[in-house]
């Protein structure tokens, strides 16, 4: 199932072929140097979210860098800062909060694309699960009701 890289631009690919860079990504993450590079990940966070995100978040964005790389989406973002939003609070001439760091910038274009055709195709959202569960933490939703401090709706 091996998609022909192409250098057209992210937004380019089809559903079958993000379908096909998306089994890439977690092929990628199965290979015996990449598992041992999220598993030292892994055993440097502790199961401490700031550390997950100081140290498996990287080791996994790279790793699916290395993929998507060959089909477009590059890690040449422009760093720097980004514009503001309109209509954000603060003093005008507040300083601009910085934008994701280059790395980052392709693996979040391809988030994005993915994520526009989950609720297209189920193999893509099943896939895209698949790949979400081997770096982030399985998240626990607190309990909701009357004892819980939540509001209930009457």
């Amino acid at each position: 199932m091996a998609a022909s890289a192409q250098p057209a631009g992210p937004a380019a690919l089809s559903a079958e072929q993000a379908k096909a860079v998306l089994a890439e990504v977690i092929k990628a993450f199965g290979a015996p140097e990449n598992a041992q590079r999220m598993e030292e990940a892994r055993d440097n966070a502790c199961n401490d979210m700031g550390k997950m995100l100081q140290f498996l978040l990287p080791v996994a964005t790279q790793i699916q860098q290395d993929v998507i790389k060959a089909y477009g989406f590059s890690s040449d973002g422009e760093g720097g800062l980004c514009p503001r939003r309109a209509g954000s609070s603060g003093p005008a001439g507040a300083a601009r909060a910085p934008c994701p760091p280059p790395l980052l910038a392709g693996v979040l274009k391809f988030a994005r694309l993915i994520k526009s055709y989950e609720s297209q195709d189920p193999e893509i959202a099943s896939m895209s699960g698949k790949l979400k569960a081997m770096f982030l933490p399985p998240m626990t939703l607190p309990p909701h009701g009357a004892g819980t401090g939540g509001v209930t709706a009457s």
